[in-house]
C-alpha cells in the first residue's frame, strides 16, 4: 500500500443518560469526549494533533463547533469543517477525507458529531433553558451545500416532514409488491423486530430490548400511531443523547505512531449520488436510481459482489428506506441488514447515525479480520445517498471514489401540476394522526398524461378506510388540492 493509503484507526461511541438537566453535557462536550476516546481506542494521543477536524451538523446553535473541538484537544490551528443537514454526510465526509489523505492534503483527519435530543426533550418539558454555547465563527470548509428539497406543489399542501413523506413511499411500495394492507404490516413489523434483536446485542444501542413484530405493529400507550402505516416504533428515535468520533490517518502516520495493526480498518471504496431533489419529479415513489447506481458502483469498484459481503448496515430511518435499498442492491431481507439495530432501536441522533454505524462496523470487522462490510447512508426524503466498503484487509488498489450524479441527473423527470381539477390515480399516500386520531391524508396522484399532482383529504371516513384498505390505484377527484371519492 502507498504511504498515503487512508486507514480508519480510531473509533468511539458514547451515550448520555441522565435525569438532572443541570448535569447534562451539551453536544460539543460529547464530541470532545468522543474524540479523546477515539484516540485512546487507537492507542495514540498524538492523533489529537490532527490538522483537520470535521463536524456533522446537528440540532444545536453552533456555528463552528469544529473550532471548539480542535481547541479542546490541543490542535487550535486545525482546518475546520461543517456539513449541511443530511444523514448521508457522515459517509460523504469520510469519502472526501479518504481522498484528502490519499492526495497528501492531510495525514490525520478527525470526524465527529453529537446530538442531545433526549436532553432537549426533557428541557422542553421542564421549561428549562439549556443555555448551550453559540460557538460563533465560520468553518474553513463547508462539506456540501444546503438545498431546498420541497417542490412548490408540495409546499402548497404543507407536505415536507419526513414522517409525512416516507409513509407515501411505503404505501407505494406495498402496492408495487401486491401486498394486502394487513400482510404488509406484518412484513415491516417483522423487519423491525429483526432490527431490534440486533440492537439487543449492541452495547451502544439506546434501546437494548428485542421487540416482537406484534408489539411493533400494534398501537399502544408507548407505541402511538404517528403516520400510517407507521406507529412510533417504526420511526427514527431522535430522543437520544449520543456522540461519536472517527479518526482517519495515512498508513505512514499509523506506522510512525505505532498504531497496532489490529486497529486498522481500510475504507476500500466510496460513492455518492442523490435522486432528483424534488420527490414530485421522480419517476416513481418506490425505487431509488441513486441507490442502484451509486451502491452497486461502490461494490463494483472494490471487485466485490453482494454475496461477498459479510456485514451490511442499511440506513433505517423508516422501514421503506431499508426495503428500497435492499431491492436496489440485491440484498436479501431474510439476512441481517444492520450491525447497530437501526435508527429506531440503536438510536437516531439526527444526521450523525452513520458515524455510529461505521464505528460499530469497524468493531465487528476488527473482531473478524478479513470480513467485508458495506455502509449505506441516506439524507432527505430518500434523496441523498453515500456508500462505503470496509475491511481490515488492505484493498487491491488504493481507495477509489466515484460520483454517480451525472448518471442520475440524466434520468427521467416527471412533470408536476401544482393546481389541478379532475381525476387522478393514487400512487402513494400517508395518513397523519392527531390527538383524536386520523387527521389528514396526503396523496401523490398520477394524471392521464403521466404527470403528477398532490391532494389532501380530511374526510374522517376516508382516513379511517385508508388504514385498512388499499387506496393506491384508486381514482380520486381533485379540486383545489382536495381529494374526494
Amino acid at each position: 500500500m502507498d504511504d498515503n493509503t487512508p486507514i480508519l484507526v480510531g473509533i468511539a461511541q458514547l451515550e448520555q443518560r441522565i435525569n438532572d438537566l443541570g448535569q447534562a453535557k451539551e453536544p460539543v462536550d460529547l464530541m470532545i469526549d468522543a474524540v479523546k476516546a477515539a484516540a485512546r481506542d487507537a492507542g495514540s494521543s498524538k492523533l489529537m494533533k490532527a490538522p483537520a477536524v470535521r463536524v456533522i451538523r446537528g440540532i444545536w446553535p453552533y456555528q463552528n463547533p469544529a473550532k471548539a473541538v480542535a481547541e479542546a484537544i490541543g490542535t487550535p490551528n486545525a482546518e475546520t469543517a461543517l456539513t449541511p443537514y443530511g444523514g448521508n454526510f457522515v459517509q460523504t465526509t469520510l469519502n472526501q477525507s479518504c481522498l484528502d489523505i490519499q492526495a497528501g492534503k492531510h495525514d490525520v483527519i478527525i470526524i465527529t458529531g453529537a446530538e442531545c435530543g433526549n436532553t432537549q426533550a426533557k428541557a422542553a418539558k421542564a421549561k428549562h433553558d439549556l443555555n448551550w454555547k453559540p460557538l460563533s465563527g465560520t468553518p474553513d470548509i463547508m462539506m456540501g451545500t444546503e438545498v431546498d428539497m420541497r417542490h412548490p406543489a408540495e409546499q402548497a399542501i404543507r407536505l415536507g416532514r419526513p414522517i409525512q413523506i416516507y409513509p407515501i413511499f411505503e404505501t407505494a411500495l406495498r402496492h408495487q409488491l401486491g401486498l394486502e394492507v394487513d400482510a404488509h404490516l406484518d412484513h415491516i413489523a417483522k423487519l423491525w423486530s429483526d432490527f431490534s434483536a440486533v440492537a439487543a446485542d449492541n452495547p451502544n444501542a439506546w434501546i437494548r430490548q428485542k421487540k416482537s413484530a406484534e408489539d411493533i405493529r400494534t398501537p399502544s400507550a408507548t407505541n402511538r400511531p404517528v403516520s400510517f402505516p407507521y406507529p412510533k416504533f417504526m420511526n427514527s428515535n431522535n430522543n437520544v443523547d449520543q456522540g461519536a468520533a472517527l479518526i482517519l490517518c495515512s498508513q505512514a502516520k499509523a506506522l510512525a505512531l505505532g498504531i497496532p495493526k489490529e486497529k486498522w480498518v481500510y475504507p476500500w471504496t466510496g460513492t455518492d449520488a442523490h435522486d432528483h431533489y424534488f420527490v414530485s419529479n421522480r419517476d416513481n415513489l418506490y425505487s431509488s436510481p441513486a441507490i442502484r447506481l451509486a451502491g452497486n458502483r461502490c461494490l463494483e469498484l472494490a471487485g466485490v459482489s453482494v454475496g461477498d459481503l459479510d456485514r451490511v448496515d442499511v440506513y433505517s430511518c423508516f422501514p421503506v428506506a431499508v426495503q428500497v435499498a435492499a431491492r436496489e442492491l440485491g440484498l436479501e431481507t431474510n439476512k441481517p441488514l444492520t450491525v447497530t439495530g437501526g435508527l429506531t432501536w440503536a438510536g437516531g441522533p439526527l444526521n450523525n447515525y452513520v458515524m455510529h454505524s461505521i464505528a460499530r462496523m469497524a468493531e465487528l470487522l476488527r473482531a473478524k479480520p478479513g470480513d467485508k462490510g458495506l455502509i449505506t447512508a441516506n439524507g432527505g426524503y430518500l434523496t441523498k445517498h453515500a456508500f462505503g466498503l470496509y475491511s481490515t484487509e488492505p484493498p487491491a488498489t488504493p481507495f477509489q471514489h466515484d460520483d454517480l450524479q451525472p448518471a442520475v441527473d440524466a434520468l427521467y423527470k416527471r412533470e408536476v401540476v401544482a393546481q389541478y381539477q379532475g381525476d387522478g390515480q393514487i400512487e402513494g399516500y400517508s395518513v397523519m394522526y392527531g390527538p383524536e386520531g386520523p387527521a389528514k391524508a396526503f396523496m401523490a396522484c398520477r394524471l392521464n398524461d403521466d404527470s403528477r399532482t398532490w391532494a389532501i383529504s380530511e374526510d374522517q371516513e376516508v382516513l379511517a378506510a385508508m388504514t385498512h384498505e388499499e387506496f393506491c390505484g384508486r381514482t380520486v377527484r381533485i379540486a383545489d388540492n382536495i381529494g374526494e371519492f
